[in-house]
């Protein structure tokens, strides 16, 4: 266990630079861009260039970089991370908004994500090169292969228009209805989920045939052990550890394909959030998206790496 705690230690620590590097580049990146925050502040009030370098002046947008970077880093240690210049809102307020209806989404996609990959993949090694192997090889080359917003319109049409199983967007809270909220949400996590079942059931299922042909394997069933116990009592979880490597890569794919899939459910999170900031001219929104996205990024690939250590043999045997 020492050495569990050790490794989990180290991964932490590392997040710190990594973490000043994000936000350096998500900083240089906004003050390079054409993006004026005085411009939008002033939109359609045709402001004097006196009025522009007042406010630029006031916000400290004439400061040198390197101090409006440490007064950035500042804020962002506060919890500030600047206000709209549409709405004069803080940029926190905003995000804080948004952000749970955007982790429910990726979560949601993700357990799909999971639970169909071990269905499918474990499915597929233990029928290896048989017809179940073959027809799901065939079903996630064709899920690895389709976009997700394509995905998307495919279940809107079929399950919501043709079918009325689901709505065709919107979002409900589930304080307010759990139903309700499982019904809006169910569509936008499997357009987001299916390709990234697609790719995990191909590596599940190669993980679990190199288990099944161990030695252990063999005289486990021959000990009489039923093959269900063998698999998913010992062969599943020495079979995991690829897979949730593979897992934490696409967390990046689920947060970032969250962006187009809330904008075809219309759902109020990150993404719309984002697109609206995009659209208007809202510097300081987008990089308050930004920010918070690559750092949730960071932290669930965290958890992920913390996972993998509690589910590989040789660290368990060494504890």
């Amino acid at each position: 266990m020492i050495i569990v705690v050790r490794m989990v230690l180290r991964r932490v620590l590392l997040l710190v630079p990594l973490l000043l590097g994000i936000v350096l580049f998500v900083f240089l990146v906004m003050r390079f861009s054409d993006a004026d925050p005085a411009s939008a502040y002033f939109m359609g009030a045709n402001p004097t260039q006196e009025q522009l370098h007042q406010f630029r002046e006031e916000n400290g947008l004439l400061d040198p970089l390197p101090v409006r970077y440490v007064d950035f880093v500042g804020d962002l240690l506060q919890g500030d991370m600047g206000i709209s210049v549409l709405t004069r809102a803080p940029v926190i307020d905003q995000v804080t908004t948004a952000l749970p209806l955007t982790m429910q989404l990726a979560f949601l996609g993700l357990g799909f994500a999971v639970v169909l990959a071990l269905v499918f993949g474990v499915t597929a090694a233990v029928y290896r090169d048989r017809l179940p192997d073959q027809l799901i090889r065939v079903v996630s080359l064709t899920g690895v292969a389709a976009p997700a917003f394509w995905l998307a319109l495919l279940l809107i049409q079929y399950a919501a228009v043709d079918n009325g199983w689901f709505p065709t967007g919107g979002y409900i809270n589930p304080n307010d209805s759990f139903t309700g909220w499982l019904e809006t949400m169910t569509l936008p996590a499997l357009a987001l989920s299916l390709p990234v079942a697609a790719q995990l059931t191909r590596i599940v299922r190669t993980a679990v045939v190199e288990e099944l042909d161990r030695d252990y394997v063999r005289t486990a069933v021959g000990s009489g052990l039923p093959p269900v116990v063998v698999v998913g009592r010992n062969v599943l979880r020495n079979a995991l550890i690829n897979p949730l490597t593979v897992l934490g890569l696409r967390v990046g794919y689920v947060l970032g394909g969250a962006v187009v899939i809330e904008t075809i459910f219309a759902l109020p999170g990150m993404g719309k959030l984002m697109i609206d900031a995009v659209r208007n001219g809202d510097p300081a929104v987008v990089q308050g998206v930004v920010l918070t996205t690559a750092v949730g990024f960071v932290v669930v690939n965290l958890l992920i790496d913390i996972l993998y250590l509690l589910v590989n043999p040789r660290l368990r045997s060494a504890t």
